[in-house]
């Protein structure tokens, strides 16, 4: 294999004259060209698609399209590095792209939240205050009663225990609580959203 002129490599020959020379059909410069470019190309393409192979195809299409340039390239217009970087990000990006699967808009299903509506947390808190303030107007022991039984949701035996009591003096409180409390909220109905369906 040949190896490039050493004063072709030397850092004092500017990337734009070597693509000039390029440009000329000098495969001395092509070689000196790729060991300047070629690395620095290949480590950023490797770290923006996490392949090397990839990477290496990327820094050959950007170099074989710098070739393709260099009969008319024009010095001081553009930096030589410059304009590979910008040719090989945006072949990453469209690799990139094209690794993503599309999939048409309709396709895709409303996200589901277990969040209620505003309107339907407000309705709530509205229905839990009514109810707050219907139980404050029961005699201590009813209220006691219907909070265990319906909040709560305790059976009538435990709810016995609990207020050392029979469980027919508890179906009796639950019950007069009920009664009362409906008739409480009963002028509420449609203002905490409740119909007769």
């Amino acid at each position: 294999m040949l190896q490039p002129d050493p004063s072709l490599i030397d850092d004092q020959v500017p990337d734009a004259a070597l693509l000039v020379a390029v440009g000329n059909g000098d495969a001395q410069a092509a070689r000196a060209l790729v060991q300047r470019l070629g690395p620095r190309l290949f480590h950023h393409a490797a770290r923006l698609l996490s392949d090397r192979t990839e990477a290496e195809d990327v820094v050959q299409e950007t170099l074989l399209r710098l070739w393709k340039i260099a009969p008319e390239w024009r010095q001081g217009e553009a930096k030589v590095s410059t304009w590979c970087f910008t040719v090989l990000n945006n072949l990453c990006t469209d690799r990139l792209r094209a690794k993503k699967p599309t999939v048409a808009i309709d396709a895709i299903a409303e996200p589901t939240s277990e969040l209620r509506s505003v309107v339907a947390q407000m309705t709530e808190i509205d229905r839990a205050n009514a109810l707050a303030a219907a139980l404050d107007t029961l005699p201590e022991r009813q209220k006691q009663a219907v909070v265990l039984r319906h909040i709560e949701e305790l059976q009538n035996p435990d709810i016995a225990q609990i207020m050392d009591i029979s469980v027919e003096a508890v179906e009796s409180l639950t019950a007069r609580g009920k009664r009362a409390l409906a008739a409480a909220l009963i002028g509420q109905k449609d203002e905490l959203g409740f119909s007769d369906d």
